[in-house]
């Protein structure tokens, strides 16, 4: 109830500073992701996210009088086509993008943007990247124009390792991810942290497999199985996370997993048809842990899509860059862009900051339990399941806040 009010008056205190403005905008945030293709169910889902968060700024006047437009483009999960796709947003106006499903597409963005910024300087463009992982994007790769409101890959980790290095029953630790930036990622941070936290745990498997193209994670699981971990540690998503869950259940293996991704669109649902147990979740929030402030997004989320919103980044998004707008009391990417960094606001899962140093955010982590939904601790379950997440351990930002070796380069105020 204290957010919510505090919420509502900032937003009567923002209308009222900044919304007699001579004449009121349509901002436009150009959402390229891939709208087709293998991840296009998770992309609609985000995309919903977006616009429900967006219904909510215009609603209560975030913007001032301004209004929040979301337009869709497909990037069909390629670099070239979503730099393609840039460059058409762009002709048509748009100086907000927003892309969230591939590192790879990120660091292609990232690369475009500051070439497009550098040859029109008056005509800038600003990145907000919701939920792309590799950690290179706000460290080497880093950019003034970039900002990323999702915990990097390595954040995660670390809370991730400080849980489970708390446990001294642990002592093997089997590994399996995707072969492609993300999931390597993964296997090295985890190997890292481990070998600093607690150098006795054994990595006794590692495995990196093809993205979306293992059908059966039979073979795999019997390798878990021969290697007798106490734990497997995954960044898989979407069917590879499904089917290696499944084939663990239907080979009757009990062995915990900690993943990242478990909570995303079609994941529960399969959870709960193959009956899994013992699943893990590392992520940024879980709303059964304040249900009367994260019933003010997922309610209304549910009713108008039939989905539960679980991406939370994008209530930091627009969040934050409307903040930034109102504080440089204007729509101009580089001074919203200024504004943006260091910026600190309230978001579900508490508060949240900008990190000027690399665009980087900053906040809590939280280690869950897939359980069944009783009404209290779990109010909120997904994806009808009956089940839900059930928080067992929450980090402060601080314990994810690491160092970044970001050298950026700031354009002339």
């Amino acid at each position: 109830m204290t957010f919510r009010i505090s919420m509502v008056a900032c937003a009567a205190a923002t209308l009222a500073l900044w919304g007699g403005a001579a004449t009121a905008e349509t901002i436009k945030l150009a959402h390229i992701d891939p709208f087709s293709g293998p991840a296009a169910g998770i992309v609609t889902n985000a995309n919903n996210s977006l616009r429900q968060v967006v219904e909510i700024a215009n609603k209560e006047h975030w913007a001032g009088n301004n209004t929040l437009e979301v337009v869709n483009f497909d990037g069909k999960g390629s670099p070239a086509e979503s730099i393609q796709q840039l460059n058409t947003a762009i002709d048509q106006g748009v100086r907000y993008i927003v892309q969230a499903h591939s590192s790879a597409v990120g660091l292609a963005l990232i690369e475009a943007v500051n070439r497009y910024n550098d040859r029109n300087p008056g005509k800038e463009v600003v990145y907000l990247d919701v939920t792309n992982g590799a950690p290179e994007l706000t460290n080497e790769k880093c950019s003034f124009w970039h900002f990323r409101f999702d915990s990097n890959q390595d954040m995660k980790t670390q809370a991730l390792v400080t849980f489970l290095a708390a446990d001294p029953k642990i002592k093997r630790v089997y590994l399996i991810n995707q072969n492609y930036s993300t999931g390597q990622q993964t296997s090295v941070g985890v190997k890292a942290e481990l070998k600093k936290k607690r150098p006795d745990i054994e990595i006794v498997g590692d495995d990196l497999h093809p993205m979306l193209a293992v059908k059966d994670f039979s073979p795999y699981i019997a390798k878990i199985k021969a290697a007798n971990p106490d734990v497997v540690v995954t960044a898989n998503w979407s069917a590879d996370l499904t089917l290696l869950l499944k084939a663990a259940k239907d080979s009757g293996l009990n062995t915990p997993f900690y993943t990242y991704n478990a909570a995303t669109t079609g994941v529960p649902t399969a959870l709960a048809a193959a009956g899994a147990t013992n699943v893990k979740l590392v992520t940024y929030w879980n709303p059964n842990d304040d249900p009367s402030t994260s019933k003010a997004v997922i309610e209304p989320f549910k009713a108008k899509y039939n989905d539960d919103f679980v991406v939370l980044p994008y209530y930091a998004t627009v969040r934050l860059l409307t903040q930034a707008a109102d504080n440089a009391k204007s729509w101009d990417p580089v001074k919203v862009a200024f504004a943006m960094e260091g910026l600190k606001v309230p978001s579900l899962n508490g508060q949240v900051e900008m990190r000027k140093s690399d665009h980087q955010i900053q906040q809590a982590q939280v280690v869950s339990s897939w359980t069944k939904a009783n009404g209290k601790d779990v109010k909120y379950d997904l994806e009808k399941t009956g089940y839900g997440w059930k928080t067992q351990q929450t980090f402060d930002p601080y314990v994810s806040a690491l160092p970044t070796s970001c050298q950026m380069k700031r354009p002339p105020v």
